[in-house]
């Protein structure tokens, strides 16, 4: 979607011929009954020559209307309503999500209701409601219902619309909003009416004696179970055990738990933890493999089934933020595929929780019913049953099944006994959802569960890890946090081949900065957040950049690694884990770079490079070998700077990107050096007795004795044979492009003077 402010102009509203937006939905109705002429006949065109509508909702106002005439309709308005007892019209062509099942009984929330009349065919309500007696007695005699969402089926002037009398408070309106997307967009914006259901149940065996199961709550289970699974086919309560407290409770309890386990091919079943010990605490493979076997051991012994490929950790420790150990574990002793947690991308808000794959383990998001360990008796649930009802009824819970077509529930054993809220909550909320939805419920195991929702959404099986320590929640469940460890504060981004290793090399000489360790396939770059070490996860990365003994975790670290300048998914990955990173990237001329990559490669041996000429390559098309190609795009595709820039602008502050010219890099890197210093506000460190110009490398080099420099290696500085005239100068109009848009970009920015060797780019004729 696409959120405008209503305001002088409209936004583009085509495409090459084609509608952008398929429904236009208006928060005030105001704004489009109001609009000036010439936008409104645009919009009402588009809308009919495209067949899209419109949803508008009555704003709420001080001043109350009576009878008042919208405009240029006939169609009358009453605002300012205290209504009751809401129904829906079951005739209504609307309605798809959403049933015609009963009446919303009493007060409807707000006192700011708007209702319609109208005597014209063209409109037909979709929903009624009652004004509220207390306030408008009517001395017993039966008053019509009045329309309070009406639907414009278009006669008057070809565009359909339907009407809110009052926003989204009233959970009705969120199921007719859903509907009425459906509807106007002819079926383009709906949800599927499939719904997966899943109720996990934690900790069995591991309840406080007192709140544990006893044979009537076992008996209680299991027939609300085979109810339940009347409505939601399929169904079964999957139990996770941990095995270490088994009859740790009374008597009566430890003879439920024994009946659980003469019913143990009723349920499904799934290791939790044998001492319920949270995993990111192991630091030792062997131990919590054998910790995980003893919970095997226990589920043999007493018949439960060992292979659903499922579990979850206790707390949703070590899912995520990940813990190595535990996937690792879980894979060789369980051969676990699928579990879920809450935590992933945070805990809140709910409805942005996402799913990933780690390990080849697929992660889903876990949602809470509202009940927890502790809310095991009503009179001890936050706002009584009141509140609990109030979820069940059209709120919290009730709206999570609606709106998610996978639903992963975490409950808790003592939600069974005591009280049973949990039997109650959930067969509750079926029952509503049956009453008031067309929503088709059914349950299938994790595994395919998991499937299911990658099927759905194949765009989040990468993960995006965050830094934990943001996160108090993620900090209490992260093995990291008993780690000397820090993450770098500073990232050099490449392109390749612009000096970047240079850059590296004289920073790295300054006595309050540090880099990372070295990678032992990649040297100084450990490349993580642009290819497969990313899939590594964050341990993996927080290795390189342990914290000495003597250091301080505001130590100032950095890493280097130019291929995160062009890679697609970098900033948003680096900007997940590093949002207060400052970043500096280094650019010369985009057809000098692309000549130099080509001829590095050429120098350690590439046989494409060996085999074409430079012209060959940056000229090759579609139908050569892939290689070839792979090469024309690393040669041709980081010198489109503008593109890239702007990438990582979408998610960091121009305030934090530092852009260093190449060309000063290589000619004056002292004043450079300086220049950067300040930016990121380091002590003053004088490059001006530690570099000097070397004659035989021919650039700066480090200062290590009087008559002694220590330049870079053979392979950096090599002198390469001029570019080939039609090769520049079909990189001079291939760039011309991306340099116009840089230098667009560089005064926008406004921080740095336009490079000599941009414009001399620029300024060369074609």
């Amino acid at each position: 979607y696409k959120l405008e402010v209503a305001g002088k102009s409209l936004p583009v509203l085509t495409n090459q011929d084609k509608g952008r937006y398929g429904v236009i939905v208006f928060e005030n109705l105001d704004k489009y009954l109001n609009m000036d002429n010439w936008n409104r006949q645009l919009l009402d065109k588009y809308c009919r020559d495209y067949s899209v509508g419109i949803i508008g909702f009555v704003s709420p106002s001080e001043e109350t209307l009576v009878g008042a005439q919208l405009r240029n309709f006939p169609l009358y308005v009453h605002t300012n309503l205290r209504l009751r007892d809401a129904s829906l019209n079951p005739g209504s062509p609307v309605l798809r999500l959403t049933r015609a099942g009963d009446t919303a009984w009493g007060p409807l929330p707000g006192n700011d209701w708007a209702i319609f009349q109208h005597n014209h065919t063209g409109y037909e309500p979709l929903e009624w409601a009652q004004k509220n007696v207390m306030d408008y007695p009517t001395d017993g005699v039966a008053q019509p219902p009045l329309a309070t969402v009406l639907q414009d089926h278009g006669q008057i002037d070809g565009i359909q619309r339907i009407l809110f009398g009052s926003g989204l408070k009233f959970w009705l309106h969120r199921l007719l909003f859903l509907d009425s997307l459906s509807y106007l967009s002819h079926g383009q914006l709906s949800l599927s009416l499939e719904r997966h259901i899943l109720i996990d149940i934690d900790d069995i065996f591991v309840a406080e004696k007192g709140t544990r199961l006893k044979p009537d709550d076992v008996h209680a289970l299991l027939a609300t179970q085979n109810r339940i699974a009347e409505m939601v086919p399929g169904f079964r309560f999957n139990l996770g055990f941990s095995g270490k407290f088994f009859h740790h409770g009374t008597h009566e309890e430890n003879l439920g738990e024994d009946m659980l386990l003469r019913n143990v091919a009723q349920f499904n079943w799934f290791s939790h933890m044998w001492n319920h010990q949270q995993p990111h605490l192991y630091d030792n493979l062997t131990q919590l493999m054998g910790d995980m076997m003893l919970n095997k051991e226990f589920a043999k012994e007493h018949g439960i089934p060992t292979d659903s490929g499922y579990s979850v950790s206790p707390h949703h420790s070590g899912v995520y933020p990940a813990h190595e150990l535990l996937y690792i574990a879980w894979k060789k002793v369980w051969n676990i595929r699928v579990t879920s947690t809450e935590e992933y991308p945070h805990l809140r808000p709910a409805r942005l929780r996402r799913a990933f794959i780690h390990r080849n383990i697929m992660v889903l998001p876990r949602q809470t019913c509202g009940l927890f360990t502790h809310t095991i008796c009503i009179n001890s649930y936050p706002g009584g049953r009141e509140k609990l009802d109030e979820s069940i009824s059209g709120g919290e819970l009730f709206q999570t099944i609606v709106y998610n077509p996978i639903n992963i529930f975490m409950t808790h054993m003592s939600n069974y006994g005591n009280d049973r809220l949990a039997l109650y909550t959930f067969e509750s909320v079926f029952k509503f959802l049956r009453c008031w939805t067309n929503l088709k419920l059914t349950s299938v195991p994790p595994l395919q569960l998991g499937e299911l929702y990658f099927k759905l959404h194949p765009e989040e099986r990468d993960p995006i890890w965050g830094n934990p320590a943001d996160d108090p929640k993620h900090a209490k469940i992260w093995a990291g946090s008993k780690r000397r460890t820090t993450l770098p504060k500073l990232l050099v981004l490449g392109p390749q081949k612009t000096g970047s290793t240079a850059f590296y090399t004289f920073l790295s000489m300054h006595p309050a900065v540090s880099s990372n360790l070295p990678n032992s396939d990649t040297f100084e770059e450990i490349q993580f957040f642009n290819g497969n070490n990313y899939y590594r996860g964050l341990e993996w990365y927080l290795d390189f950049f342990p914290l000495q003994p003597n250091d301080t975790d505001d130590k100032f670290m950095f890493e280097k690694s130019a291929t995160y300048f062009d890679g697609e998914l970098v900033p948003k990955r680096a900007h997940a884990l590093l949002p207060k990173a400052q970043l500096v990237t280094i650019l010369i001329s985009p057809a000098k770079r692309a000549y130099s990559w080509y001829q590095h490669i050429k120098a350690h041996g590439d046989p494409i490079a060996n085999n074409y000429s430079f012209y060959q390559v940056i000229t090759a098309t579609e139908a050569e070998p892939k290689a070839l190609r792979d090469l024309r795009n690393r040669c041709l595709n980081p010198g489109k700077y503008a593109q890239h820039l702007e990438r990582w602008l979408a998610y960091y502050p121009q305030q934090q990107l530092h852009i260093i010219d190449g060309e000063q890099l290589k000619s004056n890197p002292i004043s450079v050096m300086m220049d950067l210093q300040r930016f990121l506000k380091l002590p003053p460190f004088d490059y001006s007795q530690h570099l000097r110009f070397d004659n035989k490398k021919g650039f700066y080099c480090q200062v290590v004795a009087d008559n002694r420099n220590k330049c870079l290696g053979k392979s950096k500085g090599r002198q390469y044979p001029p570019m080939d005239e039609r090769s520049a100068k079909m990189l001079q109009k291939y760039y011309r492009i991306h340099n116009q848009a840089l230098v667009k970009l560089l005064k926008k920015l406004g921080s740095r003077p336009i490079p000599q060797w941009l414009k001399d780019d620029l300024s060369v004729s074609s």
